[in-house]
């Protein structure tokens, strides 16, 4: 299977207090990948390292076979960008915005244009100036899914939306997904929000990548195992140790890369295992990012 998007050796230094470096993204064609990380971690950055609205000090950047910038052209063409902060021409209206935006793609779909107008309620004839926040969300994801392009770029998508409306532009974009092979690349620090619909994960954090896997493999292979009887040195593990931590009655693990027959392991290490717990997205994240951070976190 090819990549959709993938970065190698990506270095990008802003400022003093800020750097991306050696960023190594892969992003499989047809993914629904989620970009996670805390605000300032280095997210719109990447996104707009990917899209050629900066240049790298150093790496390689691909998207859709091509290179950037060298192709940016043939690569923005058949992508959808919805940015963190709305770039539209306020003095127009709801469907001024939507004939400007279409002159530019060849294959813009204004019949669906036009009836996910009237799903998202958003009134045809109000200037933009004058749509609410929603509104102007719902707005800019109707325009990109219209292009039917075969990448969409979302940063931050639902930032500051009220949960109904976060929920019908996510419905909008898995129908979209769900009719053709489209890869998404969307950027977020909700996290609940992309564990229902994310396929891939990747961690940002302070401009590092923290970890890249499928989401099933992130929601089933980390685990807190909780001992009463603690080994008295680990050894060699068959899964990645993340954290230990005393507790009342003896220590919580958290482990990587789990599979249930492993639990044999404590056994012969001479451990007592008292419960193995699921560890949801969000509590996942925490964990990784703590790990990464070192003891001073």
């Amino acid at each position: 299977m090819s990549n959709a998007i993938e970065t190698q050796g990506l270095r990008y230094r802003a400022g003093k207090d800020f750097e991306l470096r050696d960023l190594a993204v892969t992003v499989r064609e047809g993914a629904i990948y989620g970009f996670l990380g805390p605000n300032g971690a280095g997210k719109t950055t990447t996104v707009q390292l990917i899209l050629g609205q900066l240049r790298p000090q150093s790496g390689t950047i691909s998207v859709l076979g091509r290179r950037v910038p060298q192709d940016l052209p043939a690569i923005l063409a058949e992508t959808g960008y919805v940015p963190e902060r709305p770039h539209l021409y306020p003095y127009l209206s709801v469907v001024e915005a939507i004939r400007y935006h279409a002159a530019f793609y060849p294959d813009f779909d204004r019949a669906y244009a036009d009836q996910m107008l009237g799903t998202f309620e958003v009134p045809r004839e109000r200037r933009l100036a004058r749509l609410s926040k929603g509104e102007m969300g719902k707005l800019h994801m109707l325009l990109v899914l219209a292009q039917r392009p075969r990448l969409l770029v979302l940063d931050e998508p639902t930032d500051g939306l009220d949960p109904v409306v976060r929920r019908d532009v996510l419905s909008a974009l898995l129908d979209f997904c769900s009719r053709g092979a489209a890869t998404v690349f969307i950027s977020s620090h909700l996290v609940h929000e992309l564990e229902r619909i994310c396929d891939w994960v990747g961690l940002l954090d302070r401009g590092r990548l923290v970890a890249e896997l499928p989401m099933e493999a992130f929601k089933n292979g980390i685990k807190r195992i909780r001992l009463t009887r603690v080994p008295a040195a680990a050894g060699a593990t068959p899964f990645e140790v993340v954290s230990r931590g005393a507790e009342a009655g003896g220590e919580a693990w958290v482990v990587r890369g789990w599979e249930p027959a492993m639990a044999q392991w404590f056994q012969g290490a001479g451990a007592e295992v008292r419960a193995i717990e699921d560890l949801d997205l969000e509590d996942g994240f925490v964990e990784l990012l703590r790990a990464a951070r070192g003891p001073a976190a």
